[in-house]
């Protein structure tokens, strides 16, 4: 017998009391603000990853006005490697709104909370449901492959009807009681047991009433997007070096706050090599030498990239200097900014020869 919604929730609730996450770090000192970067944080990261990101996040950011009181390269110094860079540029200009217009707090509204950078209609419902304990309804990628197989709801969970199905389910399934509980309790269940590979159904409380289990279709539910062709990019990274061992630097260029590594710092690119040299020569300063590097591969959620690194020795001219956003990267004593987790690779390849 499929389970109802009321069914559905007395269970979860009691199975996150003996098996649920109770010790999370934004569990601690739980507030508005530290559920808010948490969640920002976990959108399409799993925790075990966030956890070492958010703990030092929290450390140099305690509050809403040290962050946004914070330069933005710093901001993004502290996400490098994290990914979906628009997050934590959101994140910080969320602050700056929050000292400006809400007296440094959180809006404890659906629908103020909703207007902020970077929180949409779940995200929002996370926070004031775990921080504040408000009945609110989410629908994150775990709760999405819950309800599906629970409830059997097929088709893409990004089509317009399939989501409304979705959040009509999970508005349903919402308590009104033990909020904070249900909503920490169905993440969890998502995150792991009823794993997007390998569900553990035998351990699963929905186990006995659950569509997917009952009729095996636990790898068909959710459904999946339509198959696209993924595109493959590729560009020339200019390595424009001076100086020796510990003395040397190379060019990095911020790039425009949109688009691929939106805010952040990285080599100038070029789509050939004949490009990346006319540029350096008019610039910077002739290249003395270069060689090429070991091309860098690099998946985005819609397409591949493949970098190929030509490193150039260059002599600068008289003026070309640190300033706006052309910098010279350090290698042994970098500065605290922005840099895409491939590069910062490369710059730690770069030391090691």
């Amino acid at each position: 017998m499929i389970f109802g919604p009321q069914e559905f929730s007395t269970r979860l609730v009691d199975w996150f009391a003996h098996h649920g996450r109770h010790h999370l770090p934004w569990q601690i000192h739980r507030s508005p603000y530290r559920v808010w970067v948490s969640e920002v944080m976990l959108q399409q990261t799993q925790v075990a990853t966030v956890i070492p990101y958010y703990e030092r996040f929290m450390h140099r950011f305690p509050d809403v006005a040290s962050l946004a009181a914070a330069p933005l390269d710093e901001v993004l110094h502290l996400w490098t490697g994290l990914g979906y860079y628009a997050r934590a540029r959101n994140l910080h200009a969320c602050a700056q709104i929050l000292m400006t217009e809400h007296a440094e707090e959180l809006p404890r509204d659906m629908q103020t909370l909703t207007t902020l950078p970077g929180i949409g209609r779940s995200t929002a419902g996370a926070i004031l449901a775990l921080a504040c304990d408000q009945r609110h309804p989410i629908l994150d990628g775990n709760v999405k492959r819950v309800l599906a197989r629970v409830f059997g709801i097929a088709g893409d969970p990004g089509s317009r009807v399939v989501a409304d199905a979705l959040w009509t389910c999970s508005d349903a399934c919402t308590p009104s009681v033990e909020v904070r509980a249900y909503t920490q309790a169905i993440m969890d269940l998502g995150a792991t047991v009823c794993t997007r590979s390998r569900p553990a159904c035998t351990v699963c409380p929905m186990n006995s009433g659950c569509t997917a289990a009952l009729t095996g279709r636990q790898l068909e539910l959710p459904g999946k997007k339509p198959k696209r062709n993924r595109p493959s990019l590729q560009a020339t990274l200019l390595i424009a070096h001076t100086g020796d061992n510990a003395s040397t630097a190379v060019l990095v260029q911020r790039r425009p706050s949109s688009g691929l590594w939106g805010g952040l710092w990285s080599p100038p690119q070029f789509a050939s090599e004949g490009e990346a040299l006319e540029w350096c020569r008019r610039e910077v300063g002739g290249p003395t030498e270069s060689r090429a590097l070991p091309a860098i591969d690099h998946a985005f959620t819609h397409f591949d990239l493949r970098l190929k690194p030509i490193q150039v020795r260059c002599s600068p001219r008289h003026g070309v200097r640190d300033g706006g956003d052309r910098l010279w990267y350090r290698l042994e004593t970098p500065p605290r900014i922005g840099i895409p987790q491939p590069i910062l690779e490369l710059f730690q390849r770069l030391r090691e020869m």
